[in-house]
């Protein structure tokens, strides 16, 4: 599954047959398209976009604003290519607007770099209260990628095994704990450094920090479905 689908997250994947090498290196390459998409898009051109504008002489608050909404055109195009509405990526639709329509409330850079940090520990809250819910983070993050690997037909299925599968149920229920709890500690790290770093370095330095919380959970995540037996 970003992350959060714009933030980066990956797939938690049900054991299966055996099948062909072949085949297994397609869906593996599937996977790694669909990861290498959504960074590119939705995290390295909006921070490009960011230290573009600034260089044309727009000032931060303008340069975050509109490098952030950068990533919209491809959420967009994304839904209507798979004719529905998911949830990840409707999140983070909502969450670049929220932030644009704050940018006119205020002037103050620094106010909007703390933005950010409230952004990422609203999807923490989010990710940790689907825990609550029959349909926890993981398994709704998960659908696109695991669709990309065996189709539609085969995610359903993947799916499906919620509601009679109780081992899978807690492996799910462990991943998106996980995953919140990194969130979180995303959202503490952005208002430290929003509060104290000079202001044109926080953009990269926070990408930086969330490549080096994201390897974390991606390299707990792949540990976690290899010892269980989860991968597809």
């Amino acid at each position: 599954m970003s992350a959060p689908e714009s933030s980066g997250a990956p797939v938690t994947e049900p054991a299966g047959d055996a099948e062909p090498a072949p085949e297994r290196a397609r869906k593996a390459a599937a996977a790694r398209r669909h990861l290498v998409r959504s960074l590119v898009l939705e995290l390295a051109l909006p921070l490009a976009g960011y230290y573009v504008l600034l260089a044309m002489g727009l000032n931060q608050w303008a340069a975050l604003t509109v490098g952030s909404l950068l990533a919209l055109p491809w959420l967009a195009v994304g839904m209507v290519r798979r004719r529905r509405a998911e949830v990840m990526p409707l999140f983070t639709l909502s969450l670049l607007i929220i932030g644009a329509l704050m940018s006119l409330v205020t002037g103050d850079p620094r106010v909007l770099l703390i933005r950010d940090s409230w952004l990422f520990g609203a999807l923490a809250l989010w990710v940790l209260g689907s825990l609550a819910t029959r349909r926890p983070f993981m398994l709704t993050a998960s659908h696109s990628i695991v669709a990309a690997k065996i189709g539609e037909d085969g995610a359903r299925e993947w799916a499906g095994r919620w509601d009679h599968d109780a081992e899978f149920r807690h492996h799910l229920r462990v991943l998106t704990a996980v995953w919140g709890a990194g969130f979180a500690l995303d959202a503490g790290i952005r208002v430290a450094f929003a509060c104290t770093l000079p202001i044109g370095s926080v953009p990269l330095v926070n990408t930086l920090q969330w490549l080096v919380v994201l390897g974390g959970l991606l390299l707990f995540h792949t540990w976690y479905v290899t010892r269980h037996g989860l991968k597809v």
